[in-house]
């Protein structure tokens, strides 16, 4: 049977096209070659565009923007209850760069979780409960509305899709590491046995105070009147805790009597700690330090002691299963990255160094 001549038409217009494409893309670099050159994320026409932009990445082509590494900056210092005035200007480009990884890692995560969603329902009962945890960081609720208005949230269906979106990579993330990072009783024992002295508890005193501050005023005359009060405190006219209530300027202690619990020397200024931590049981002292005028009272003593296992049991578990989790999280962005290296693009010049 011959082929028609429409068909043998056809088959000539597309050997011509190919012909075309493969002339313009490899011999003569054509116009398609140049538009396909050009719109490659490393070309200098890119480079230029992604100036111009304001992007210093692309995943999957997706770009990721200057101002959502300096927020990812921002939130980080704030966990941590620092500012970018706090952080060196030399290091401010790397600590940029770690936050560009991190949004690098969660762009190739989300995307992995979006082939998977299917496999990691989350209910409505999580997204509530993730909302309430939000709520905590925030003193007021228009506070956090204006934090998520930053974020591009200006709608509570928004911030539950975003939230759930979350949930999921946590999910996923599980989903692949949980098996590896289970913690037995022999590790936990063996951890144990390797960091006793790391686990022993320190020295503790249990103490009270009454505190008048010196900043800003004569300390002279506020030792003066501390020990007025001390005077009427031996004489049996007032009592240790009537004076933390009513003289007492730590707003903490004042209301319990003037009582700092239980302390460690670890935990607390050095000009403090140490004339504490000598102070004999019951015989209350006056002390300077660079706050004010304390008189302190050691009410109790404990020595150093060994925990034993069982009771250090439930915290070292918790701690190494944390280890073993960052570890394996580490790992786990580690292999996705190398896995999709070719859909990575970085501007590194785009980082601001200031």
């Amino acid at each position: 049977m011959r082929p028609s001549r429409k068909f043998t038409v056809r088959i000539f217009a597309y050997s011509a096209v190919l012909l075309y494409l493969a002339i313009d893309l490899v011999w003569l670099k054509g116009p398609l070659s140049q538009h396909i050159r050009r719109s490659l994320p490393g070309s200098p026409e890119s480079l230029q565009k992604a100036k111009e932009q304001g992007v210093v990445a692309r995943v999957f082509g997706k770009p990721i923007y200057q101002s959502q590494v300096e927020r990812a900056l921002l939130e980080h210092l704030w966990l941590e209850g620092r500012t970018l005035a706090d952080l060196p200007v030399e290091k401010r480009r790397d600590a940029r760069m770690a936050a560009l990884n991190d949004l690098i890692d969660h762009e190739l995560l989300r995307t992995k979780v979006q082939a998977n969603q299917n496999d990691l329902p989350v209910s409505a009962a999580e997204i509530d409960e993730a909302i309430r945890r939000l709520a905590t960081r925030f003193a007021h609720r228009d506070e956090m509305q204006r934090e998520l208005a930053a974020e591009g949230i200006d709608s509570e269906k928004e911030l539950r899709f975003r939230l759930a979106a979350r949930i999921q990579q946590q999910k996923y993330i599980e989903s692949r590491i949980a098996p590896e990072t289970e913690v037995t009783a022999e590790e936990a024992r063996d951890w144990y046995q390797s960091h006793r002295d790391e686990l022993a508890l320190p020295v503790r005193v249990h103490a009270r105070h009454l505190f008048l501050a010196t900043l800003g005023k004569e300390a002279s005359k506020v030792k003066a009147r501390l020990e007025s009060a001390i005077s009427d405190l031996n004489a049996g006219k007032q009592s240790f805790e009537n004076l933390a209530a009513s003289l007492s300027e730590d707003p903490r202690t004042a209301p319990r009597g003037g009582d700092l619990g239980w302390l460690t020397a670890e935990r607390l200024p050095a000009d403090f700690a140490a004339p504490v931590f000598q102070l004999p049981l019951h015989q209350p002292k006056l002390i300077r330090t660079s706050l004010g005028w304390h008189y302190v009272e050691v009410l109790e003593k404990r020595p150093r002691e060994t925990r034993p296992f069982e009771e250090a049991r439930a915290e070292i578990i918790a701690a190494l299963r944390s280890a073993k989790r960052d570890e394996r999280v580490r790992a786990l962005r580690t292999a996705i990255r190398n896995t999709e290296r070719i859909a990575i693009h970085v501007y590194p010049e785009m980082i601001p160094t200031g």
